[in-house]
């Protein structure tokens, strides 16, 4: 054995007394559990455990065995019974995986270099393994304490946020993790008034993974070959909402989503916001706005051309149902109760203000872009 490996043995009781006591100062529902003095003594064997684990195993380079694991899980699922917080439990595993960094550095002497970047090879997959372990632990213990619903949310909280211990709540919750999800964020004008009912509407009705963050985004989690459910679930969220809601939707592969919601958030703010929205805009629907909200020099201009076909009568609401008609007179008149004569004044109208032809290649390109910019209210 190395003079390192001594050296953090023979440290093991002091070290583990310094990290619990930095724990309990750091952590105010840690403190409060370690005012009762049994869990004040199990939370110091523990971490004495855990010291002595790396060094007899580091020493011979093998792996928490399974009971290891074990008693790791059953420490996690004890902070799950008694209710302590997810955000808690993160910063206790963080503290404790930043004492052994701190502890290994002090132990260290001149001659230790080779033993010491052997040890951290070690350690780097074997706390990984630790942390799932009690992760595990402490949704199985906190099933008694948290509704399936919130811990649903949590998954969706944890996933968005690409964390390692997002498999642990999808577990509790019976999830099953697709290889690609569908993230689909729904804005609001103002927040609804409960906005918990759209993530219990989302789970309840349709089993999906969802979460609110202030102050207008509802994000949901839909396996990506459930597009129709996703469907379903944005017209619910607009009924419950009571408002008109912007949507925007991107797919990601599972583990890797902060991108994706980064992306769906970028389209939800260029889409219209509709009362009964029926369609989920992708990066296909809005490309030319996308481009457009991330360039000031061409968004300046398209404002311009808004601006000019903002002074015709209803220009704006007209070249809207021209497009998403698909361009047919007979359609767009209908749906806008007019004549179709008066359509084909209108089209000729916004071609003398802006010296587009609305129904060309070119036109369809720019106006399409100015008017979805003006229905979301860019």
């Amino acid at each position: 054995m190395s003079d390192l490996l001594r050296q953090l043995r023979s440290r093991a009781p002091a070290n583990a007394r310094r990290v619990v006591d930095l724990c309990v100062e750091e952590l105010p529902e840690y403190a409060a559990a370690a005012r009762d003095s049994r869990e004040h003594q199990e939370m110091l064997d523990f971490a004495v455990f855990t010291r002595t684990r790396t060094v007899e195993l580091g020493a011979e380079d093998s792996p928490l065995t399974t009971d290891d694991l074990a008693v790791v899980e059953s420490m996690g699922r004890r902070r799950g019974e008694e209710g302590m917080s997810f955000e808690t439990v993160r910063c206790l595993l963080t503290l404790h995986t930043t004492a052994t960094l701190r502890e290994i550095g002090e132990a260290s002497g001149p001659r230790d270099l080779d033993a010491g970047m052997r040890l951290l090879g070690w350690l780097g997959p074997q706390v990984a393994a630790a942390q799932r372990a009690y992760t595990l632990g402490y949704t199985t213990g906190a099933r008694r304490h948290l509704p399936v619903v919130a811990r649903v949310r949590q998954f969706a909280e944890l996933a968005l946020k690409d964390d390692p211990g997002a498999p642990a709540f999808a577990d509790s919750c019976g999830l099953r993790l697709p290889e690609r999800y569908l993230v689909t964020v729904v804005r609001t004008a103002i927040p609804p008034a409960i906005p918990d009912d759209l993530v219990h509407a989302a789970w309840d009705r349709h089993g999906i993974p969802a979460t609110w963050r202030e102050p207008d985004e509802f994000i949901a989690l839909v396996p990506a070959d459930r597009r129709q459910a996703a469907n379903a679930l944005i017209r619910e969220v607009a009924e419950i909402a009571g408002q008109p809601c912007s949507v925007g939707a991107a797919i990601g592969p599972s583990g890797t989503l902060g991108e994706t919601l980064s992306l769906a958030e970028r389209i939800s703010r260029v889409t219209p916001a509709e009362q009964a929205p029926d369609h989920l805009y992708t990066v296909t629907d809005t490309l030319l706005e996308l481009s457009a909200a991330e360039l000031p020099e061409i968004g300046r201009w398209l404002h311009d051309l808004a601006r000019l076909i903002a002074g015709g009568p209803d220009l704006a609401d007209t070249l809207n149902a021209f497009y998403r008609n698909d361009m047919s007179r007979s359609r767009t008149a209908a749906s806008l109760n007019i004549h179709p004569r008066t359509l084909d004044f209108r089209l000729r109208r916004t071609r003398e203000l802006t010296g587009i032809d609305p129904a060309t290649t070119h036109g369809i390109r720019v106006l399409s872009t100015v008017v979805s910019r003006a229905v979301a209210g860019m």
